[in-house]
């Protein structure tokens, strides 16, 4: 499977509405499996986006403002696609584990998206809740990250 391949399909699977897709191609496997959020309120001041011309399901919503109330299940999503990361190399503690209170601000994971680190701040202070996502795993745009509650 060529990278092109592998980028048109994480692609197409962000795009769409499906939960799961899985692709093989040779000795190759890709899986992509969506987790769906309690959607988030969005803030009144957000521009609306531009729908395509054909209509699609709604996509799902962006992280809540630091001033909307507590959310149960909110979430910290993916802002890029990737490979996610806990720690900052292996072998180092996570950045975060389950039941870590986080400042806004403290980065949380990196993301690994061609050969750069992105840090991933959390959007506001909360509890770690969960993390559906596993060390390691690629992560496309919006995934849930963690599961966490606003504090």
């Amino acid at each position: 499977m060529t990278q092109e391949t592998l980028f048109r399909l994480v692609e197409a699977f962000d795009a769409g509405t499906m939960t799961r897709l899985e692709y093989c191609e040779g000795e190759a496997k890709l899986v992509l499996e969506r987790t769906v959020c309690a959607p988030a309120p969005v803030p009144a001041a957000m521009p609306a986006v531009p729908m395509a011309a054909a209509p699609a399901a709604p996509m799902p919503t962006a992280v809540p403002a630091p001033e909307a109330a507590a959310q149960p299940g909110a979430c910290i999503k993916a802002p890029l696609v990737g490979t996610f990361y806990a720690a900052s190399e292996p072998g180092k503690p996570a950045f975060v584990k389950v039941g870590d209170t986080v400042k806004k601000g403290s980065t949380v994971c990196i993301i690994e998206a061609m050969k750069m680190i992105n840090e991933i701040p959390a959007p506001f202070d909360c509890v770690i809740e969960e993390c559906p996502v596993e060390d390691g795993e690629l992560v496309g745009f919006d995934d849930p990250l963690f599961i966490v509650r606003e504090l």
